[in-house]
């Protein structure tokens, strides 16, 4: 794979997830300018494709913790602050996910828990649960669904042409599954 193809693939994803760290876009623009020069450079030595995306956020992960460095700042500072700020003031997509994640069916949120949060392999979580890896994966699928749903529902969120959800938090007072 080559880094045009990595862009392709990943840079939207990582822009929002350094965004999501350094709460500035310019400064997040720079971290993965940065996080692209390093994959590019080190993407030869990656003996896993099948790790490429995690791979890619460690190596944007490391990127943002040497801004915060080289600014005399630690990450975890940094980050509370921002966390503080944003839930002191405003209505977050964090507020809309556990309403959403609240109301998901125990039969979809179990599983949906497991893999995405817990981080274990479908087939791991298929063992834990007493099913079928059919039935495991189906039921993680559909609760991204209802999750992605929740957001169109609560949020007016929209699904763009690549299937990524699209759109601004509402003030509380106009959300359905928070207010």
């Amino acid at each position: 794979m080559t880094t045009q193809q990595v862009w392709t693939s990943y840079s939207e994803d990582l822009r929002r997830f350094i965004i999501s760290k350094v709460k500035n876009t310019t400064i997040a623009d720079d971290i993965l300018q940065d996080t692209f020069i390093k994959i590019h450079t080190k993407l030869h030595t990656l003996n896993d494709i099948t790790k490429l995306k995690p791979w890619c956020f460690t190596v944007a992960r490391n990127s943002i913790l040497d801004y915060w460095k080289t600014t005399n700042q630690t990450f975890e500072i940094a980050n509370f602050k921002g966390e503080t700020e944003i839930s002191e003031n405003t209505h977050t997509e964090k507020d809309c996910l556990q309403g959403i994640l609240k109301n998901l069916p125990k039969k979809y949120r179990n599983p949906l828990f497991l893999s995405d949060i817990k981080g274990l392999k479908q087939q791991e979580v298929a063992n834990q649960l007493n099913q079928s890896l059919s039935t495991t994966k189906s039921q993680i699928q559909r609760a991204r669904k209802l999750i992605a749903q929740g957001f169109m529902d609560c949020c007016g969120f929209e699904m763009n042409s690549k299937g990524n959800l699209v759109g601004e938090i509402q003030e509380k007072e106009d959300c359905k599954v928070c207010n």
